[in-house]
């Protein structure tokens, strides 16, 4: 596939992570900023958490989800630091919903991009086998996060054969548009999740024998970095509550 998630060919440039290590990062920035509050220390935490998948883009030079990520996420911050306090009235109580909402997800979101763009899928079942994961978790996983990137490219390809026969926003027949779209879709995603889990099955990863794998995971100096710096979150977290 062209834009697949949790490829099978591994990029040849960016920081080499664990599985296990963007996990446990991505996992702490949903537990903190999603779900944590900026009080106290906490505050500063917050934002060297969500610098980290600003390095990792940066890193594995993905400049446009760099750039997009920077304009949201500062942007938002920026507003929240120096303009809600000029606004009022309903406008004030919209942008800051807005913002809020653009501070608390768009990190999670962006580590959540990276984790499935930059793993492959032999990596991501052996991490899962480190874990000691049951097969009934990763091999449902595995067909997810295959199932959308193709569901994706469906989506497109929709979107081209529309357009070829003229079926456009504004073109006189856009009542069509619904038709014309969700229904292919549904009947797509349907043969494209019986494909997937029969790929899957294929492959042997539901068989009774324990499978091998030829990729090499483990923990180096940057993952140890890593999951430092998600310990010191939850130690952080910790004094706060104890003060």
């Amino acid at each position: 596939m062209k834009r697949e998630l949790l490829a099978s060919r591994k990029e040849e440039f960016g920081i080499l992570l664990d599985p296990r290590t963007k996990l446990a990062v991505l996992i702490t920035i949903a537990v903190f900023i999603l779900g944590g509050s900026f009080e106290s220390v906490m505050q500063y935490y917050m934002i060297l958490l969500a610098a980290i998948p600003l390095l990792l883009l940066l890193v594995s030079r993905k400049w446009k989800g760099s750039i997009l990520y920077i304009l949201i996420f500062g942007g938002s911050l920026c507003l929240e630091m120096f303009g809600l306090s000029r606004l009022s009235g309903a406008v004030n109580f919209i942008a800051v919903a807005v913002v809020g909402l653009l501070l608390r997800f768009a990190p999670g979101i962006v580590m959540g991009y990276f984790v499935v763009t930059t793993t492959t899928v032999s990596e991501f079942i052996a991490s899962m086998e480190k874990l000691h994961l049951p097969r009934h978790i990763t091999i449902p996983m595995s067909v997810m996060f295959r199932f959308f990137p193709t569901v994706a490219e469906e989506w497109n390809a929709i979107g081209d054969a529309m357009k070829m026969r003229g079926i456009r926003p504004g073109g006189g027949k856009a009542g069509a548009i619904l038709e014309y779209r969700l229904v292919p879709m549904m009947i797509c995603s349907v043969k494209i999740g019986e494909e997937l889990s029969a790929a899957a099955l294929t492959r042997g990863l539901g068989g009774p024998v324990k499978r091998t794998n030829i990729c090499r995971i483990g923990f180096g100096f940057q993952d140890v970095c890593l999951l430092l710096i998600c310990a010191g979150a939850y130690a952080a977290q910790i004094y706060v509550m104890l003060k």
